[in-house]
């Protein structure tokens, strides 16, 4: 009989799929030890496939792996040899407002929504403190996630709880 657990695959969204799509994917990542598999995305990813320079720096200081991370459409996890998701986590407010593609599996949403780090007024220096508060802040939310009990990440229950997350204030 085999035991293993299958991991459970989470898809982080954003427009753009350069700032916090990329934060919560390297984060869930790094925290999840195996137990998540965790993948990001947008509707419209940036022109030349890269994340924000910022996000990756911010990641690296944070001690976290970049390697791999790249801006992708939404559109390559709707193909049918793509991955089948668990969960769908909308991270900016354009993305969860948007008509989504048919997520094979019908797998689980929610929104948590963060503020756009890279669009923080004052230059430079004020954007670099934006990603690593909205870095803090996923940070706090994906631990509360992933120390959850493994009845509330069974399938059935998994939107609510992700849901109930997104009511914190954490």
């Amino acid at each position: 009989m085999n035991t293993e657990v299958k991991p459970i695959n989470v898809l982080f969204l954003c427009t753009h799929n350069s700032a916090r799509s990329i934060l919560a994917e390297a984060l869930l990542n790094h925290l999840g030890q195996g137990r998540f598999r965790a993948f990001s995305a947008g509707s419209s990813p940036r022109e030349n496939q890269q994340p924000n320079p910022l996000a990756l720096e911010t990641l690296h200081k944070a001690g976290i792996v970049t390697e791999g991370l790249t801006s992708k459409s939404w559109d390559v996890f709707a193909q049918p040899d793509a991955p089948h998701m668990d969960l769908v986590i909308t991270v900016c407010d354009n993305a969860a407002g948007e008509v989504c593609p048919y997520w094979p599996g019908q797998p689980a949403t929610a929104h948590w929504g963060y503020a756009d780090p890279s669009a923080a007024p004052g230059g430079e220096e004020a954007q670099r403190t934006a990603f690593r508060q909205t870095l803090h802040l996923i940070g706090r939310r994906l631990e509360a996630f992933i120390n959850l009990p493994a009845d509330r990440l069974a399938r059935l229950s998994l939107q609510q709880t992700a849901r109930d997350l997104a009511k914190e204030n954490t």
